[in-house]
């Protein structure tokens, strides 16, 4: 007869154990909601507004355009999100420059004086593309894109894709890792105190708050934008 429990047996059931135990539960993720489907704006509002402004930013040809001359406004959505996975596509007129920025608050004047910016610029045409800080989908002012970025000629769509786990953030562009940091670690503490931010003490603080795309006074269009929470029960 053979016995109950081989030690091969137990010493399997053991390492499964151990498996099991030895490593913490990954956050649960929610569902993808999509933010905008090419027709809708129901997702979002002007920044400290209560509705979508009547100025500036349009539905065309199934994008979400903010033209260019100002005045248009930040938009921000309705709701906030802590963990979150963000996918959307981009393009920029020539010579043109916005952001989506996250987990930010309505408490201070500007959106980017409390949430980091993933940056969306013409880097050939615009200043900012000189510097890898502030080039295309770098952690605006803080973080260069590493070398995997692979930016689309002006005109043609880019896809981003933000992801932000605690203050672990990662930025993604055209499906490569261009950006990893923790915010909340002790040398981006000290990046930040050497920025233009050090100013706010609300910058990179917030554990949740809204999506917000920017304003800055060029032609930009955003298509397929959409969300999913990674802290869902």
């Amino acid at each position: 007869m053979k016995p109950l429990h081989s030690p091969r047996s137990i010493l399997g059931s053991t390492l499964a154990l151990l498996v099991l135990t030895s490593f913490p539960t990954l956050s649960a993720e929610g569902p993808w909601k999509v933010l905008f489907n090419g027709t809708s704006t129901e997702a979002f509002r002007q920044f400290k507004q209560d509705g979508f402004p009547k100025k500036g930013w349009e539905v065309v040809d199934g994008t979400l355009h903010v033209k260019s001359g100002g005045g248009a406004g930040d938009l921000v959505t309705k709701e906030q999100f802590g963990d979150f996975e963000l996918e959307f596509e981009w393009k920029v007129a020539p010579g043109a420059n916005s952001g989506v920025m996250y987990r930010v608050s309505e408490d201070l004047k500007e959106p980017w004086q409390t949430g980091p910016e993933y940056q969306v610029l013409d880097d050939s045409r615009h200043g900012d593309g000189k510097n890898p800080k502030t080039s295309a989908s770098a952690l605006y002012a803080l973080v260069a894109a590493n070398a995997e970025k692979s930016l689309k000629p002006v005109g043609d769509w880019n896809k981003a894709r933000i992801v932000v786990r605690g203050w672990a953030v990662e930025h993604w562009l055209n499906g490569r890792k261009v950006v990893s940091i923790d915010l909340a670690s002790p040398a981006a503490r000290e990046l930040i105190a050497q920025s233009k931010f050090s100013g706010y003490p609300k910058f990179a603080r917030e554990s949740v708050g809204h999506l917000c795309f920017q304003d800055h006074g060029d032609d930009v269009w955003f298509r397929d934008i959409r969300v999913r929470r990674l802290d869902a029960k």
